[in-house]
């Protein structure tokens, strides 16, 4: 493994990097409220037969997090950012593993540069209306009035007992759950002005939404490899959104494990036996 951080258009940019750089590429993509960390114990199995990159997302882990004033947080300003990143990294054609924030972020830079996608992996990324749960109600509040009481009732979702809520939430023993993950993304949520970050991309989560057609017709038309390996229990994203990828794309390979949101926590090892087998074909 190494670890390292890149100039983006005046962006610091860390990302972690492992595996021969002549083997097939794959690109992971975290989501809320994690970092690359959250890929600790994939990247070690998945590095001897992949060349694997994980950036840090602008505003979360060690990637640059500059002022809301100097950088707008929107999904497509993260999407631009981690599109330009594969370009100064050089990954003319990857595969790419999204979940959560990563999943719009990813399907963003899949649509503009289609050609350049030989795969996808999706660990409870949706892009389906129906893969949405009602724990979602607090956000759409938001999203259909973005009034200054509806954005403070979203910063209890940004708390220490929230974070750990995500992680251990529909996991059948939470003693399996390392506190390691939820202690750093609490660290990271506590860095001031990051929960005003955060509170803004919960309110511009409804452009990916708004997307989902754009997705699927991306789906549809290219028919990209897709994998999906999902957390069955996932408060947040429902089965049906994994199960809903077969509509577009027939030949998708939807798989389930019972755990939770942040499903590496816990099936790192199945995870990678999973892509191992899919990536090759």
């Amino acid at each position: 493994m190494r670890y390292r951080t890149i100039g983006v258009d005046g962006l610091d940019v860390f990302y972690r990097e492992a595996g021969e750089p002549r083997a097939p590429n794959l690109l992971l993509l975290h989501g809320f409220p994690s970092s690359s960390h959250m890929f600790r114990d994939l990247i070690p199995l998945l590095a001897d037969r992949f060349h694997i990159l994980a950036p840090d997302l602008p505003g979360f882990g060690r990637t640059a997090m500059p002022p809301r004033d100097k950088f707008e947080y929107t999904f497509d300003n993260l999407a631009r950012v981690v599109g330009r990143f594969t370009e100064i990294v050089g990954l003319d054609r990857f595969a790419v593993y999204v979940f959560d924030y990563g999943a719009p972020t990813g399907y963003r830079v899949a649509m503009r540069h289609p050609e350049r996608i030989t795969a996808i992996i999706s660990q409870n990324g949706n892009a389906y209306e129906e893969g949405l749960s009602d724990g979602w109600g607090p956000i759409r509040a938001y999203w259909q009035e973005p009034s200054p009481a509806n954005r403070e009732a979203l910063r209890s979702l940004l708390a220490p007992e929230a974070t750990l809520w995500q992680y251990t939430r529909g996991v059948p023993d939470a003693t399996a759950v390392s506190p390691d993950g939820y202690s750093l993304d609490d660290f990271y949520l506590a860095r001031p002005g990051a929960d005003e970050i955060q509170l803004d991309l919960f309110r511009d989560y409804a452009s990916n939404v708004a997307l989902y057609p754009a997705f699927q017709d991306y789906f549809r038309t290219h028919q990209p490899p897709l994998l999906t390996v999902w957390g069955r229990n996932d408060p947040f994203f429902l089965p049906a959104g994994a199960e809903a990828y077969r509509r577009d794309i027939p030949e998708a390979d939807v798989r389930f494990f019972d755990t939770g949101h942040i499903a590496l926590e816990t099936h790192a090892g199945p995870i990678a036996e999973a892509i191992r087998e899919f990536l090759p074909k």
